[in-house]
């Protein structure tokens, strides 16, 4: 019987050995000896007797058994050698009573290597056994800048918690992640419960993503693990059977595909149109037609400027469209799970649309799509590369080129103003906008830039610097919330006693909501999905009729004209803010004249153009209630932060 059993080991390790062969390969076992020739080991520690996952035992601590073995730790020598008498021999005694002699191996970089044992990892991995008992050293490799070495150091602070070792991410960062979604305090160590009903949950995951082609995934399944936690959530799926986690895991498929695959995100600049006889049948008042249309408010929108405007938008389509779509709104959610719980309430009550208003809700958007596949679930964020989930945001730049424009012309001194808040994806354009605007009016033109979100500084302090710098036209916050009494928005002057407002870039959230609905509703929502498969963003303007800049009537006539002119071009696809030839503030050139950026040009920019005085803070220099935002959307600034 053994016979037999050594034949089959024996044609999987030459199999294995003519692979490696063709494809420039070892054909034998990695040896640690070798591994560890130029490698700083910083000490040794004893971890004990330990469960090892046998897929992780990869190789032989000294050459001494190399060439018995294939890469794959089969056999290659011949049956009728002493090699291959013991190799039988513990092959019966698997079959019998099952190998119980723990091996001896070390421990590097979460990979094993067997000091004594060899034969019996052997036989154990052909009967495709799941792990081996052994008495395991730690080899730890001297703390360097290293990424797999600084990932290693964290996996090593991770295993004193969870004393788990069958469990390994790709990056720096997961494994505090995955603490943070499994466990309530992720510093406590982990009971023995814990390990046992993870490890059981962690098992049937593996089958189910197995059975769903896990293996053809460019990612391990650890990194695949983690964006199913992600999203579901441990205490949500730790139960499921492994029937209930392959039809999870099928819902998130295109998730794993995209962050294993690097899908770049598809922006749809345009609304679709809709053919008339559909458009007809939209606006008809009908109960059966009648639509329920969730919205979610982190804040309360009488106290977020931004919440206010899209309120704004929910009361548009009440007012205009009551016949047709219901409206429900949850304001005051202060964590994930009252977000949650506040989508449940409205999926209850009959949304089947639900728009998330801010960034800070993408996770819990996504958990909610996930939870609810029949829901359509949209996030108000930009450059967001989800396939549960699909984003949206407005073009603002285009609007800022115009108000740039205005300040321009205005300015006798040559010196602008512009208060800007988060570092976050987009403004750097809106910034450069309003810039080049100004620029395109004025040749000589400075723009002045304060942040209000830095540490030490504040709204006064930035005016009284604007004040200091002779400069009087200011483009501050885009509108202001309710419950503020001041005038300091849009564009304005701070030369009189009396603020002067100008101009005010207005996001129309209720026509972007209408025209996404219609596009729910006649089904030119799905035509937006991409052969490909990437994730879509709506990224609207002022052709669509989201934006829009309204003037004060005390601009001088000839400069509203121009500024009309431009702004109409704009509609018409004549015209762009960033086809002039421009550099930023370290002398490259970012463009040529003539030449239109791409709009994903526009949304990485994480530089300011030459005519700007200030830059992109860092994220250490900002207010810890900011950093929160800014590290979910952060610029990807070559000396900061990446969002």
């Amino acid at each position: 019987m053994s016979y037999v059993e050594y034949e089959k080991a024996q044609k999987l390790g030459l199999k294995a050995f003519k692979n490696a062969v063709s494809k420039g390969e070892s054909e034998y076992l990695p040896v640690l000896d070798e591994i560890l020739a130029d490698v700083d080991i910083a000490g040794e520690i004893s971890l004990g007797l330990v469960q090892v996952p046998l897929d992780r035992v990869v190789g032989t601590s000294t050459q001494g058994r190399t060439y018995a073995f294939a890469n794959n730790f089969m056999p290659i020598l011949d049956y009728k050698t002493e090699f291959g008498a013991k190799w039988s021999d513990l092959c019966d005694s698997q079959i019998e009573e099952g190998i119980r002699d723990p091996i001896k191996v070390y421990e590097y970089m979460n990979y094993f290597y067997v000091v004594e044992g060899n034969k019996r990892v052997s036989v154990m991995k052909y009967f495709e056994a799941v792990t081996i008992p052994a008495m395991v050293t730690r080899k730890i490799p001297k703390l360097s800048d290293d990424p797999q070495v600084k990932l290693y150091y964290e996996f090593m602070d991770f295993y004193k918690v969870t004393e788990i070792n069958y469990l390994w991410f790709s990056q720096e960062g997961c494994f505090k992640h995955f603490l943070e979604l499994t466990s309530d305090d992720p510093t406590a160590p982990w009971t023995d419960e814990q390990k046992q009903d993870f490890g059981s949950f962690n098992h049937r995951f593996c089958v189910a993503l197995k059975q769903k082609g896990g293996e053809k995934l460019p990612m391990s399944f650890g990194d695949a693990l983690l964006i199913f936690l992600d999203i579901c959530g441990y205490d949500e799926v730790k139960n499921l059977t492994e029937a209930e986690l392959k039809e999870k895991i099928g819902n998130l498929w295109d998730e794993f595909l995209i962050d294993s695959e690097g899908k770049e995100l598809t922006l749809r600049m345009e609304p679709a149109k809709t053919g008339r006889k559909k458009m007809m049948e939209y606006f008809l008042p009908s109960a059966s037609k009648v639509i329920t249309v969730g919205f979610i408010y982190d804040k309360n929108p009488k106290d977020s400027d931004w919440l206010y405007a899209h309120e704004l938008g929910r009361l548009y389509l009440e007012e205009h469209h009551g016949d047709t779509i219901k409206t429900l709104e949850s304001h005051d959610l202060n964590s994930e799970d009252e977000i949650m719980a506040a989508i449940d309430g409205q999926v209850i009550a009959g949304a089947t649309i639900i728009f998330t208003t801010s960034s800070r809700m993408e996770s819990v958007s996504l958990k909610a799509a996930a939870k609810y596949p029949e829901i359509t679930v949209l996030n108000c964020s930009i450059k967001t590369p989800h396939k549960l989930i699909r984003t949206y945001y407005a073009r603002l730049h285009e609007v800022k080129f115009l108000s740039g424009m205005i300040a321009g012309s205005l300015s006798r001194s040559g010196r602008i103003g512009y208060l800007a808040d988060y570092p976050i994806i987009g403004m750097p354009a809106n910034i450069n906008a309003f810039a080049l605007g100004a620029r395109m009016m004025n040749p000589s033109v400075k723009v002045y830039l304060e942040w209000t979100k830095i540490k030490g500084t504040s709204r006064s302090k930035a005016l009284e610097n604007f004040r200091k710098n002779d400069v009087h036209y200011i483009s501050d916050q885009d509108m202001i919330k309710p419950s503020d009494e001041g005038r300091r928005f849009g564009l304005y002057n701070l030369e009189d006693e009396n603020l002067t407002n100008i101009a005010m870039p207005l996001y129309q959230w209720g026509i972007f909501y209408e025209k996404l609905i219609e596009a729910i509703r006649t089904g030119t929502y799905k035509e937006d999905e991409t052969k490909e498969g990437a994730p879509v963003n709506y990224w609207w303007g002022l052709s669509a009729g989201v934006v829009d800049l309204i003037m004060s009537q005390k601009l001088p006539g000839g400069t509203k004209l121009i500024v009309d002119t431009i702004r109409n071009l704009m509609v018409e696809g004549k015209f762009h803010p960033f086809t002039t030839a421009f550099c930023s503030q370290d002398g490259l050139i970012r463009n040529d004249e003539g030449f239109e950026m791409s709009p994903e040009e526009i949304l990485n920019m994480n530089y300011l153009v030459d005519n700007v005085e200030g830059e992109i803070p860092e994220i250490d220099e900002l207010y810890d209630d900011a950093k929160a935002i800014v590290s979910l959307k952060g610029v990807d600034n070559e000396n900061s932060f990446a969002g």
